[in-house]
């Protein structure tokens, strides 16, 4: 039994079926993680999302940035931007069952046993884990529910940078939000910095990778 973890597939449906070729995975025996962002950019979502779906319980997933904004043009809040290739997802047949599964996929995937914490960008140095699942959670439980387009549509924005844990509401879930599927950068003392996008090599002080602040994380 071999356990693979695999970053954004972005739509790029048949570089997955030849990867996991690659490695002999057997979905029987094997366990498959996602790190997210399944769809977008790629010319294959549809094939990607129905693929993952039917491998069942062999697959851990996480949503990313890129999953949520699939939301939120379902909903019809996000606009569809030609770049993502998704007319064919969006037209199918079974869309509506693929989003539904979708929305109730976790935002963080925990594996004590092998000692696996997976996010779709990271794990902000503000947290520990078990704050981490607990914020994970909340947003989970909006997504899965009726009124998730209310969250979906509240869900853009930078602020929210800094964690208290005295947060609530849309606030605390735009933080929990962001933190899990954007972060690249932090300040010093572990505020969220949203706006920078450069390689870390080129990234100017005090600005530093998120995973190269100290960490609560066991």
């Amino acid at each position: 039994m071999a356990t693979y973890l695999i970053g954004d597939v972005h739509g790029c449906y048949h570089e997955l079926r030849a990867l996991l070729a690659q490695a002999d995975f057997d979905p029987h025996a094997d366990t498959l993680w996602l790190t997210g962002d399944l769809v977008a950019r790629g010319p294959d979502s549809l094939d990607v999302l129905r693929y993952v779906k039917s491998l069942g319980d062999c697959v851990r997933l996480v949503l990313g940035n890129h999953d949520l904004h699939l939301l939120g043009i379902y909903a019809g809040i996000s606009r569809n931007k030609p770049r993502d290739h998704l007319n064919k997802l969006l037209s199918a047949p079974d869309l509506d069952e693929l989003i539904n599964w979708l929305r109730r996929q976790p935002m963080l995937q925990v594996d004590h046993e092998k000692k696996l914490v997976m996010a779709h960008a990271g794990i902000t140095p503000q947290w520990d884990l078990d704050t981490a699942i607990i914020c994970a959670r909340e947003v989970e439980a909006v997504l899965s529910s009726d009124t998730y387009p209310l969250f979906i549509n509240a869900m853009y924005g930078d602020l929210p940078n800094d964690w208290s844990p005295s947060l609530t509401g849309l606030p605390r879930l735009r933080f929990s939000t962001n933190a899990l599927t954007r972060m690249r950068y932090c300040f010093p003392g572990g505020q969220l910095d949203m706006v920078c996008k450069d390689k870390p090599d080129q990234v100017s002080a005090p600005l530093k990778p998120w995973f190269a602040l100290p960490s609560k994380l066991p």
